[in-house]
């Protein structure tokens, strides 16, 4: 487990899943591997270490709501949404597009 994060506020969780895909975006075209975690990520030899990130954050998450603790689950489920976000740079998987899909299971 990471570091709590100090001062937590509520947000605008649609701005902020933009702003952050943003930065993915731009990070996975223009930054290098040894210096952007998210480039790392999106390197092609590196195809594995991303899932297992997923698999990794996931896991954490699943452990820290057996644990029942409200901050740490938060915490873990912002790590898993920033590795699901890479995923989806990856793919070529919008925000869009994902919204999408979302809405078309709510009808």
């Amino acid at each position: 487990m990471g570091v709590r994060t100090a001062d937590v506020r509520d947000g605008n969780i649609g701005e902020t899943l933009e702003g952050l895909a943003a930065v993915i975006h731009e990070r996975a075209g223009s930054a290098l591997p040894d210096t952007s975690y998210t480039a790392f990520l999106l390197a092609p030899e590196k195809g594995d270490k991303l899932l297992s990130k997923l698999a990794e954050e996931s896991s954490e998450v699943i452990m820290a709501c057996k644990d029942g603790d409200h901050d740490h689950i938060r915490y873990e489920m912002a790590d898993l949404l920033y590795h699901m976000l890479v995923v989806a740079e990856k793919h070529g998987i919008t925000l869009d597009e994902l919204a999408g899909e979302l809405d078309a299971r709510r009808k």
